[in-house]
């Protein structure tokens, strides 16, 4: 374990190390060369892990754990674990940990998805040693006090609560989640002010579903810009001591099945009007992946590319007839299923002519009225996003130990790319019919009085 006096010795050395010339020369994660999307793996201690060690002189050490809110067995407890996250551990108190890490100059950070609980770090590529060191007891050793429970986590969940209360766009999200497909994935994102937190989440329940939830088999360990050896050799050292479950809890979550409907939810803050509908599965994990959906919604678009240009997509054209509403379309595909959904937010009476003009817009591709070129332009967008999306340090890392959890490999996103420039126009036009056949995910958060209903824009809930 490092001493405060290494520590300093090391962060002294890092505020005089200067990058060399060299480095500067190469290729960052901005420039697709070849190989940039190749990542080394291994196992130890049965955890899966994988590097790439690209030319930074930066590290960025990932734990994703199969724990986001569809896996939490009581409401609220992945937003706790991941609040507890570097509180404190065995070895270090909360106020030693943010200590070494501001003297290493390094970053920890947090976060959650409906499928996945991150803990990431990003620090000079000299420090993995200690990172992956925190990172290991974070996952194996962290504290659960009910004083630090009380008055820390509930505190801040309780101000995530309102937070979300006031945000209709928020809202919204969580709803169309919930209509689509009710348990698991339709668990929102942070819990609502009607769930009694205090019922369910206490320090307990916390250290349970932790015990549950960082255990080998359930978590991967993904670094960018360090050697193979150098993970190895670290991830063996540090993650050899891992939780063998929990007497109360699992980490399961029922097959996700899609439903469909229609909430409305009354609020004086704004108007968002969300259409949902089935979407793709992930390609390494879902066995119903389909790249045409990706292409569609790159079709459908709604917010242009090009400054000062309305772009090819169907909804970023027809966005002069309703100037006062702001439509963008999402594909978010998860390991067992997918949603791909249009936002439109605006004034009610805006909101509820962008709605008509999106069910127009894929009736005119179900039908064959779209010209080729833009369908082929789509193509290319839609694989340009998913090569950034694997360039991206954030997504890249989560998808690929979503990949080392699930099937034991990482996200290949060439693969991905590749697949979707295979999509032909009649299978995105068969896609368009299908969602338009199928019953659609319809939530409406604002003014009830003035916001359509599905049926009176022409969908099936």
């Amino acid at each position: 374990m490092a001493s405060p006096a290494s520590l300093g010795s090391r962060a002294l050395r890092a505020s005089r190390r200067q990058l060399s010339a060299p480095i500067l020369q190469k290729r960052g994660l901005a420039a697709p060369a070849s190989g940039s999307f190749g990542y080394e793996t291994g196992e130890a201690n049965g955890v899966k892990f994988a590097s790439r060690d690209l030319p930074n002189p930066t590290t960025t050490l990932t734990v994703v754990a199969k724990a986001g809110t569809r896996y939490q067995p009581l409401p609220g407890l992945t937003d706790a674990l991941e609040k507890f996250a570097f509180l404190s551990t065995e070895k270090r108190s909360a106020l030693r940990i943010t200590r070494e890490v501001e003297l290493l100059g390094g970053e920890t950070s947090a976060s959650h998805s409906r499928e996945n609980l991150v803990l990431r770090a990003k620090f000079l590529r000299d420090d993995l040693p200690y990172f992956a060191e925190l990172l290991g007891e974070v996952v194996s050793k962290t504290r659960y006090t009910t004083h630090e429970l009380n008055e820390d986590v509930l505190r801040v969940m309780k101000i995530a609560q309102h937070q979300l209360l006031a945000s209709p766009a928020a809202l919204a999200l969580n709803s169309v989640h919930g209509v689509a497909f009710h348990r698991g994935l339709g668990e929102p994102l942070y819990a609502t002010s009607s769930t009694p937190l205090a019922k369910y989440v206490d320090a307990e329940n916390v250290f349970e579903f932790s015990q549950a939830a960082y255990q080998a088999s359930n978590i991967a360990v993904v670094a960018n810009g360090a050697s193979h050896s150098e993970v190895s050799k670290w991830v063996k050292e540090f993650f050899s001591d891992m939780n063998t479950g929990s007497s109360r809890f699992d980490v399961k979550s029922p097959a996700s099945k899609y439903y469909g409907g229609e909430e409305r939810i009354a609020h004086g803050s704004g108007n968002v009007l969300i259409l949902g509908f089935p979407g793709s599965s992930s390609f390494t994990t879902g066995s119903s992946y389909k790249p045409e959906i990706s292409v569609l919604a790159a079709l459908l678009g709604g917010e242009s590319s090009i400054k000062w240009s309305p772009g090819f997509s169907l909804l970023s054209k027809a966005a002069k007839d309703f100037p006062g509403a702001h439509v963008s379309t999402t594909n978010d595909a998860y390991s067992d299923a997918g949603l791909l959904y249009v936002t439109i937010k605006g004034s009610a009476e805006q909101v509820g002519k962008a709605s008509k003009g999106v069910v127009d817009a894929l009736k005119k591709v179900a039908s064959g009225d779209v010209a080729e070129e833009d369908i082929k332009k789509a193509t290319v967008l839609a694989k340009y996003r998913a090569l950034e999306a694997g360039q991206q340090t954030s997504s890249g890392l989560e998808a690929t130990g979503t990949g080392l959890i699930a099937g034991g490999k990482p996200t290949n996103f060439e693969e991905i790319a590749s697949s979707i420039d295979k999509v032909s126009s009649d299978k995105v036009k068969a896609a368009a019919k299908g969602l338009l056949e199928s019953k659609a995910s319809v939530s409406a958060v604002g003014d009830l009085f003035a916001l359509p209903f599905a049926e009176e824009i022409g969908l099936k809930v």
